[in-house]
């Protein structure tokens, strides 16, 4: 009888090593491919960078947002490593030139075809275990909302595109996602 055969484990020294131009997240030792992102993904990257950008400019804030590609460690091993579409990290403590290390505070994922069930299953359990305080699943698709808030009493509301999404991490902060 043959040996069971072992299945691929992977570190985030093999992420580092794959070539140039490819993107790839890192979950429990199994690498993820990630398709290069289509114009809506990236319309919509680009207007939740501006606008959370400029949100935190006027209020003379002291978080700082990063858009994909940007690394964050969630865990202190070498089996995990992902690309969040948008990354605001409040304690830059966390911050270093290779990425985040640590729970960002607020990420949003940005849904595309290929990767629904890590944005919607794997990602949610993982940001939230580590310690994310806010969560946004966007689906241009569905042109739908899901914003999860981790703090206290987990909460979920789900909008759709054109009402306004309440920032928990910032009060009086409301995004309006235009189709």
């Amino acid at each position: 009888m043959d040996a069971l055969k072992k299945e691929d484990f992977y570190t985030i020294e093999d992420i580092y090593a794959l070539p140039d131009g490819v993107r790839a997240e890192l979950v429990d030792g199994k690498i993820y491919y990630m398709a290069s992102p289509g114009r809506t993904h990236q319309k919509l990257l680009q207007f939740f960078s501006k606008t959370i950008g400029n949100y935190i400019d006027s209020h003379n804030g002291g978080c700082e947002i990063y858009p994909a590609p940007f690394a964050v460690f969630l865990e202190k091993n070498d089996t995990t490593y992902f690309e969040p579409d948008i990354s605001v990290i409040c304690d830059t403590s966390k911050l270093d030139e290779k990425g985040c290390h640590g729970a960002p505070d607020w990420i949003i994922e940005i849904v595309s075809p290929g990767n629904k069930a890590m944005d919607y299953f794997t990602k949610l359990m993982k940001y939230q275990a580590a310690g994310v305080r806010e969560y946004w699943i966007v689906d241009p698709s569905k042109e739908q909302i899901m914003a999860y808030q981790f703090e206290g009493k987990v909460m979920m509301e789900q909008y759709s595109f054109g009402e306004d999404v309440p920032v928990g991490i910032y009060e009086g902060f409301s995004i309006k996602v235009q189709p």
